[in-house]
């Protein structure tokens, strides 16, 4: 079987501004939220029989008390904001497995998802359905690959270290290095992102850097690759079966008046019975 891991809060955001360039500023209350329910459908058609969704319930985790500057939910969009629990809800309804991250964020969602799926022989696949660089540590030779929608790319672990110079497990490294300015944090001054892989390329972990390498510095380095490495233990499931679609609810259709788009139920019910008369 193949397992599809979907990073909620991202589809959320591009589906989010997609419409906003061309509303012009007229939002649906909940269109965004049927853009990222289309998508899960359009996956369903084409076969998908095993996804969950991890969403940040709230947008603060653990890392705003390790780094000051670390993201928050400060300056989201009153609009977009609205609609992250009414998406999780709507999910649901429609019979999809969704967690909720409170404590963690949605990337320590998919990496435990990931991980706990890549544990039993019988997944032949894992598909991380997100462009997050962070996700990138999670790729597995082609076992446990990222899928960027945007870019229409999938990344095995030879593609990670093509696109970034180092493998997937190095990945922490790299972006504590680097820095990421989506997450709030700097990086280490004077290394770029050549510097970076050519660092850990020569000497492997941070922690086994000599200590000239990053002298002042190190301590730093070491506090940004711990916001740069993802839980993976979050029991978010037991079995590989839990993720199976189940097909819409018997409130789905009341879930759909409320987002306003009845082809919503339509296209969910056709899946269902397809895939019911496999």
């Amino acid at each position: 079987m193949m397992i599809h891991l979907i990073d909620g809060t991202y589809e959320l955001f591009r589906h989010f501004y997609g419409l906003r360039s061309f509303n012009k500023g007229k939002d649906k209350p909940l269109g965004a939220v049927a853009g990222v329910l289309h998508d899960v459908l359009k996956m369903i058609e084409d076969g998908a029989t095993h996804i969950g969704v991890a969403t940040d319930h709230v947008i603060e985790s653990f890392r705003n008390d390790l780094w000051p500057y670390y993201k928050t939910g400060a300056g989201i969009d009153r609009v977009l904001w609205s609609q992250f629990h009414p998406l999780e809800d709507a999910l649901t309804s429609m019979g999809i497995v969704v967690w909720p991250m409170k404590e963690l964020e949605a990337d320590d969602g998919l990496a435990s998802a990931a991980y706990l799926a890549a544990g039993d022989s019988r997944v032949l696949k894992v598909c991380i359905w997100t462009p997050d660089k962070d996700l990138a540590q999670c790729v597995v030779d082609d076992r446990v690959v990222q899928i960027d929608r945007r870019a229409k790319i999938i990344r095995d672990a030879g593609a990670v270290r093509t696109k970034f110079g180092v493998d997937p497990k190095s990945i922490p490294d790299y972006l504590a290095l680097v820095g990421d300015s989506a997450d709030g944090y700097p990086g280490i001054a004077g290394i770029g992102k050549t510097g970076a892989a050519r660092l850990v390329n020569e000497y492997g972990s941070i922690e086994e850097f000599p200590q000239n390498v990053l002298g002042k510095q190190r301590d730093t380095a070491l506090l940004f690759k711990r916001l740069a490495t993802l839980r993976t233990d979050a029991p978010l499931f037991s079995d590989v079966d839990e993720l199976s679609w189940r097909g819409p609810s018997d409130n789905f259709s009341r879930t759909v008046d409320k987002i306003g788009d009845p082809r919503l139920l339509t296209r969910a019910e056709a899946a269902w019975k397809k895939l019911n008369d496999l």
